[in-house]
């Protein structure tokens, strides 16, 4: 029987955040009052001392989590391999740069880590150890275009599975599970002057998989113009959707006992508290049917259009919602 907790990321409110209408604490103050149990952390976005903790960070963490009542519960860390100028980072280094991470995740109280799937399955076996000894699980983001089906996902599985470590294993995104376009590039399409019918050729030629090169020629052709390309790019990179997403449903079934964090991606909810592209409706129901232990944080993800806070209050409404709660 599953055991769901609802946190935030503080990644909802980057916008906020980087032009200082908010600051730290108001964003933990503003993840209490919407209605989240605990927040997850960016670590090169919100901790000044990154890649390590102070103890001034630490103890002022530490003083708002007793004030308001929420404390962090995933530190978010990042993999950047391009680091250097002249070469990219070794896996060792990569290695090293994660162990580090684990050891800051430990710090702050953190029982798990968001890790990125640059750190190669082998590195992330290696760094097992390591998270058991600090007793920190470490998750590798499933993120859009990537799904739980895709060679490299089957890969870390393979190796998770094979290393037979509780402290391992994988962070669903659920923007994976997309069966419609992304709403705020669409609606920032059309006030470009992108004729729908442009939108919809695209948005057509993307389920039935016409490749990238072949639908750029058909929407040159067609007349689109920049603003048009540029939402085309999204379909086919980081916000791709398709017809139903069945298949992933069911590699997320499959993965499930190796999933001890998630999270609830949402661009646009309504009023009425129905996300616009993402079937949660759908997700929902396979999570809550299974042995699921841990958070689903709420991220937000349209960061210039000024409405995060609003956003990411519906979007935890509609979690309880559907939770039943």
């Amino acid at each position: 029987m599953s055991d769901i907790k609802l946190g935030i990321t503080l990644y909802c409110f980057t916008n906020e955040y980087c032009g200082d209408s908010m600051t730290l604490e108001d964003c933990i103050r503003k993840a209490k009052e919407i209605g989240a149990e605990g927040y997850e952390i960016v670590a090169t976005q919100m901790i000044p001392s990154y890649p390590y903790v102070s103890d001034e960070f630490l103890g002022e963490i530490k003083a708002m989590s007793a004030y308001y009542d929420i404390a962090p519960i995933c530190y978010s860390a990042n993999m950047d391999r391009g680091m250097r100028g002249d070469r990219n980072l070794t896996e060792d280094e990569m290695l090293q740069m994660a162990i580090n991470d684990v050891k800051s995740a430990n710090k702050m109280g953190c029982k798990v880590m968001r890790e990125q799937f640059l750190l190669s399955p082998a590195a992330l076996v290696k760094l097992a150890p390591y998270a058991e000894a600090y007793d920190v699980r470490v998750g590798i983001e499933i993120h859009n275009p990537e799904t739980p089906n895709t060679p490299i996902m089957r890969d870390y599985l393979e190796k998770i599975q094979t290393s037979g470590s509780k402290y391992i294993g994988f962070v669903p995104d659920f923007g994976l599970f997309a069966t419609r376009p992304n709403k705020p590039m669409w609606d920032e399409a059309l006030r470009a002057g992108v004729p729908v019918s442009i939108l919809e050729m695209a948005r057509d030629m993307r389920l039935n998989d016409v490749s990238w090169d072949d639908a750029m020629k058909k929407l040159g052709e067609a007349g689109a113009t920049g603003p048009a390309f540029a939402t085309a790019q999204g379909m086919w990179g980081f916000v791709q959707f398709r017809e139903n997403c069945k298949a992933e449903l069911k590699g997320l079934q499959e993965i499930m006992p190796y999933c001890f964090h998630m999270h609830g991606k949402c661009h646009y909810l309504s009023e009425d508290l129905k996300e616009a592209s993402i079937p949660y409706n759908e997700i929902m129901p396979v999570i809550a049917e299974s042995d699921y232990k841990g958070y689903i944080v709420t991220e937000y993800e349209d960061h210039n259009s000024g409405n995060a806070v609003e956003m990411t209050r519906r979007h935890i409404a509609m979690m309880k919602k559907l939770l039943g709660r």
